[in-house]
């Protein structure tokens, strides 16, 4: 799943950062509201983490913007504001969690998972492809009712594909799901996962498609 990471503070957003893609998700981070607010009109993260003391604009005013817009996607505020008043103010704002500064990096990605779940509807939405099944929620991948264990960007790269089975995704898209903003993107290195997936769930499982790009199919 993709994150967006707001944080104006370069420490802590790399420690929160790291900590998040250790946990197997996506994360793209910025440290302005402006910018915030551009990337979250694109509609393509899962889940928003939001500092409130932002450069630009503050995380209240893009969180307010954000509700005004329509725009449901679960925003969880990390901020050093501990009044009662500045978390009501949060919550009835729209914010669906308020983690105060100084935290727990393990409770700040449990309280994300949770989050992540109560949006789902409390389930987990599982992706299913013929024998092959995915949960996002719990970062757990089956094949005939085995485990496989996946790395989180091959885990990543395969949950894109089977978000849409059976579609020809490009290697640009692929890309886009295993890397963040700030990260250099390997020349194959959407190759070298993908060949990492078919040692593990069958060389027919994802199939090239000449020129056009990559799908999962029913093993």
């Amino acid at each position: 799943m993709r994150l967006l990471l707001v944080e104006d503070d370069t420490m802590i957003g790399r420690a929160m950062r790291q900590g998040l893609t250790d946990a197997g998700f996506s994360v793209d981070w910025v440290m302005e509201g402006h910018a915030a607010e551009r990337a979250l009109a694109n509609g393509v993260y899962d889940l928003a983490v939001l500092d409130l003391g932002l450069p630009g604009q503050d995380g209240m005013a893009v969180l307010k913007g954000l509700r005004t817009r329509g725009n449901a996607v679960p925003v969880l505020i990390v901020t050093a504001r501990d009044a009662v008043s500045d978390r009501i103010a949060g919550l009835n704002a729209g914010a669906d969690d308020y983690v105060l500064k100084p935290f727990d990096l393990d409770e700040l990605i449990a309280r994300v998972r949770a989050l992540l779940r109560r949006h789902a509807g409390g389930g987990s939405p599982l992706l299913q492809c013929g024998e092959l099944s995915l949960d996002p929620v719990r970062k757990q991948v089956s094949l005939k009712g085995e485990n496989v264990n996946l790395s989180a960007r091959e885990f990543a790269l395969l949950e894109t594909l089977m978000q849409r089975p059976g579609a020809v995704l490009s290697r640009a898209q692929l890309e886009d799901s295993i890397y963040g903003w700030a990260e250099e993107i390997g020349s194959n290195a959407v190759e070298v996962y993908l060949h990492k997936l078919r040692r593990k769930l069958g060389a027919d499982t994802i199939r090239n498609v000449r020129g056009v790009g990559y799908k999962v199919v029913a093993p």
